[in-house]
Formats: C-alpha cells, sequence, structure tokens
C-alpha cells in the first residue's frame, strides 16, 4: 500500500513531513539512487512554481541528489510540462517538479519524470518510496570524490517557450484580444510573452507572485476575476491556469466558463476532421460528462474513459496509439507536442481553431451539450472502499435505477487528500442535487459518526 505517493506523485503541507526539508533529502538521495542504478553519475533536473516553500524543497533535494553522486540542474520557476518537455529534450536522465498544482501556497508537492518526460509508472514509484522510507540515506552516500554538483539553468525557461510558439506553425494573431490569469504561478513568467510574441493583444490577471498568493481566489479554481476581466475588456476569450500550469479552464466573450470537456469536444473534433486524430479516439476519465460522449458519438470520435488523474490518461494513449486525451478539469494532454497535460499548450491550441476558423469560442461550444452535474467533496477520517460501506453502495444502486441511462453516480476517493467526492449526473439539477446529498450524508454517518 502506498504511503507516500499519491495519483500526482507527493504532497503535503509544507515544513510538514513529507514536505518537510528532511524528507525531501531523503527523496532526493532515493531518486538519484534510484536513476544512478540507470545511469552513471545521472543529470536531474529541478523546476518548481512560485511557492514560499519551493527554495526550502529544491535545495534539500538537490543537496539529496549530490550526496548520491548526481548532478542537480536547477531551473528555477518553471511548468510541471515545462520539466517534463525539457528532461526528455534537453539530455537529462530524470526530471523533479516541486509544486502542489492547484492546492494553496502552505501546501507543496514533488512530481517525477523519467528521462522519457513521461511521469515514472506506478511501479517505479514504489521502488523509490520503499528506499525512502526502508533505508538509510547515509547508504546510499557516495565516495567523496564521487559527490555531485549542482547548476543553474534559468535559460531552459526560454528553451521551452520557443517550443510553445512554434506548436502553432507560422501562425500570428493580430487583433485577437485575450485574457491571461496565471494564478500568481508558474505561468507567470511563460504565458504572457508567448501570447504577446504571437502578436494577440493580452491584459493579464494573477501575474504578480509573492511566495504566498498563488492560487488565492484566482486561477483555474476560481475563474471569476477572468470572467469579469473579459466582459470589461472586451477580450475574445480568456484562460485561467493552475499553479504549475498543467491545466486551462476558459471562459467565452460572454463570461461564461467553458470547462475541459467541452474544450476535448472542439478539438477532438478539429483533430479528427483533419485526419489527425489517432484511431478516432479521444481518451477521458470517468468524471467527463455525458454530454462529452454524446457529442463525440455524433462526429463518429469514440470515448474511452480512465480512472482519474492525467497519468491514467496518458498511460492508455501510450498503451494504444492515441494521440489526444483529458480530463474535465482542463488537463488536456496533446501526445504529439507533449508527454503530460499542458495549460500553455492547449490555449495555443484553442487559439489556433478560434483564429483558423474564424468563429468565437461561445460558437464553437455548442457541439457539446453539458448535462446537469453535480460534484460534492467531504472530508474523511479514512478511505474504506466503497463497497464495504453497505449503506452507501446500496442507496447508489437505487439511485442509478432511477436515473437509467439519462444519468450516473460516481463516487470515488480522492488520491491526494482525505476527501470523498460525489458526482451525479442527470437531466434535472435539483434532482441531482438531492441526491448527491444523501449519498454524502450516508457517507459521513458511516465514516466520520461511527
Amino acid at each position: 500500500m502506498r504511503k507516500l505517493f499519491g495519483t500526482d506523485g507527493i504532497r503535503g503541507q509544507a515544513n510538514r513531513y513529507p514536505m518537510d526539508a528532511y524528507t525531501a533529502y531523503k527523496v532526493g538521495a532515493a531518486v538519484g539512487h534510484y536513476f544512478r542504478q540507470l545511469h552513471r553519475a545521472p543529470k536531474v533536473l529541478i523546476g518548481r512554481d512560485t511557492r514560499l516553500s519551493g527554495f526550502m524543497l529544491q535545495n534539500a533535494i538537490a543537496a539529496g541528489l549530490c550526496a548520491v553522486g548526481c548532478e542537480a540542474v536547477e531551473l528555477g520557476v518553471v511548468s510541471t510540462p515545462g520539466v517534463a518537455y525539457l528532461t526528455h529534450h534537453k539530455g537529462a536522465d530524470a526530471g523533479i517538479m516541486i509544486s502542489a498544482s492547484h492546492n494553496p501556497y502552505i501546501d507543496n508537492g514533488i512530481k517525477i519524470f523519467s528521462n522519457d518526460g513521461f511521469k515514472l509508472p506506478d511501479a517505479n514509484e514504489l521502488e523509490i518510496e520503499d528506499l525512502i522510507l526502508n533505508t538509510n540515506s547515509d547508504d546510499l552516500h557516495v565516495a567523496p570524490e564521487e559527490i555531485g554538483m549542482t547548476s543553474s539553468r534559468p535559460e531552459a525557461v526560454r528553451w521551452y517557450s520557443e517550443i510553445l510558439s512554434n506548436s502553432v506553425g507560422k501562425r500570428t494573431f493580430d487583433g485577437m484580444k485575450i485574457v491571461l490569469d496565471c494564478a500568481h504561478g508558474a505561468a507567470t513568467n511563460i504565458a504572457p510573452p508567448i501570447f504577446r510574441s504571437l502578436r494577440a493583444k493580452v491584459t493579464t490577471i494573477g501575474n504578480d507572485p509573492d511566495g504566498r498568493n498563488i492560487n488565492d481566489g484566482i486561477g483555474s479554481l476560481y475563474p471569476e476575476q477572468l470572467q469579469e476581466t473579459v466582459r470589461k475588456t472586451g477580450a475574445d476569450f480568456g484562460v485561467a491556469f493552475d499553479g504549475d500550469a498543467d491545466r486551462a479552464i476558459f471562459v467565452d466573450a460572454n463570461g461564461l466558463v467553458v470547462d475541459g470537456d467541452c474544450i476535448m469536444a472542439i478539438c477532438a473534433k478539429k483533430l479528427n476532421d483533419d485526419g489527425h486524430l489517432m484511431h478516432k479516439t479521444l481518451v477521458a476519465t470517468v468524471m467527463s460528462n455525458i454530454g462529452l460522449h454524446r457529442a463525440m458519438e455524433a462526429e463518429g470520435i469514440k470515448v474511452i474513459t480512465t480512472a482519474v488523474g492525467d497519468r491514467y490518461v496518458v498511460e492508455e494513449m501510450r498503451s494504444h496509439g492515441y494521440n489526444f486525451g483529458g480530463e474535465q478539469s482542463g488537463h488536456l494532454i496533446f501526445l504529439d507536442y507533449s508527454t503530460t497535460g499542458d495549460g500553455i499548450l492547449t490555449a495555443l491550441q484553442v487559439l489556433t481553431i478560434l483564429y483558423d476558423s474564424g468563429r468565437p469560442l461561445h460558437e464553437l461550444t455548442q457541439l457539446m451539450t453539458r448535462y446537469p452535474q453535480v460534484l460534492l467533496n467531504l472530508k474523511v477520517k479514512e478511505k474504506r472502499p466503497i463497497d464495504t460501506l453497505p449503506s452507501v453502495s446500496g442507496l447508489i444502486r437505487q439511485i442509478e435505477e432511477k436515473l437509467g441511462k439519462e444519468g450516473r453516480v460516481l463516487v470515488r476517493y480522492s488520491g491526494t487528500e482525505n476527501l470523498a467526492r460525489v458526482m451525479v449526473e442527470g437531466l434535472d439539477q435539483q434532482e441531482i442535487d438531492g441526491y448527491a446529498s444523501e449519498i454524502l450524508a450516508a457517507i459521513d454517518k458511516e465514516l466520520n459518526q461511527t
């Protein structure tokens, strides 16, 4: 059973186990030792977002890497997909990103990439976890003459930015008005210069990080400021990134939020129309709206679903030769360009579709009719399997029977927090709200009140 790694690396509150400096040192030593068995004197890239604790964790991880004979290359503030790309294309043996994505600044996390730019498979993460938990770091140390060194390559952000800019070909977007919400995070020094270099007229918000304001009422989870700014400026659309810029949520010219499902539908149709959607298949997760499935069926596109988490979407894509997939939350993976979800790349691809079609975003969203959906979360003391909670599983079956083919229920636990998540879809919002509340109350009684 996993004790450190969740569905997206290691995560926790900064300066508390496992996001304390001592454990970060052990992570660096364990990662370095693991890759040293595969490559002599490995080079490991380290990137971070703008969180206050990023400096501390970066230095601790770098020290652990050096102690076991690795070269630690510090990239500074960069996006998660930037670390993934640079790890693969700049000859590194591994990459580490320090970020807690959309979480508040008091949290942080560690994500690990192998030299192909993909997140490590579960089995490899468990090997590293075993080294962290069950090995004395001193036993992994190399001889004095083999100690590694650190270097700094802040110019790597420029290399990555150039690749993103090149993804739109020779297009320039004169006259297009865009609002970028950078969440006071990793997109801050990357996204605005890219869009401006492509001649778009850019307005920015959430672009003044101070170490504590990342995701603070802004970014992909909080689109209200973006909606207001798009309306005020008369922009063609707006896009909000999260703290590490691996996801993007959009707002159309009317100020309406457009989530990852709708953007997937638009992009999948475009790829399919151009003959570039491999096997005419889109990979999504079990959280995707029924409306996405209906829209893709009408376009002759097959939808395959995976467990929640962009890593599982990517694994399915790689296993079967698919090249496009994503999550409702805004993680979209264009495997022809990137090995992981990339919010800035997604924004560029959407801008290209708008520019080439000459149609506004709100028109393109008519492709998909979204079914009413409710998602509720509940903090729980433990994560016992849902099928071992008779009152909960029985209630779910009853509700599923009432919804029939025009709705569904999904109950799962968060992979990174002690949360139960209840999602219900159907034709009537009031009805599904009631069903979701019933299920949540049953879970609360089973897990928190007994």
